[in-house]
C-alpha cells in the first residue's frame, strides 16, 4: 500500500537535506520566486527536466518584469 501522506507532505521530487518549503518560508520569497525555486529544486525528478527549467525561467522573467514595472 503506498502511503499517500508522505506524496503530500514529503514528495520524493522534493529529497533533500532540507525542506524546499522550509527554505521558501526563512528567505520570505514572493510567489514568482517561490516557484522558480520549486521548480530548481524538482528538475527532472518530477517531469521533463527542460520543462522544469523552462518553468523557471518564465516566473524569473516574470519577476524581473514586474520589478522593471514598479520602478
Amino acid at each position: 500500500m503506498i502511503n499517500t501522506m508522505d506524496k503530500i507532505n514529503h514528495p520524493s521530487y522534493y529529497q533533500g537535506r532540507i525542506e524546499t518549503i522550509d527554505y521558501i518560508e526563512d528567505k520570505d520569497l514572493n510567489f514568482n520566486l517561490w516557484n522558480v525555486i520549486k521548480y530548481v529544486s524538482r528538475a527532472g525528478k518530477k517531469d521533463d527536466v527542460v520543462q522544469d527549467l523552462e518553468k523557471a525561467k518564465w516566473y524569473i522573467e516574470r519577476e524581473i518584469n514586474r520589478l522593471k514595472n514598479n520602478k
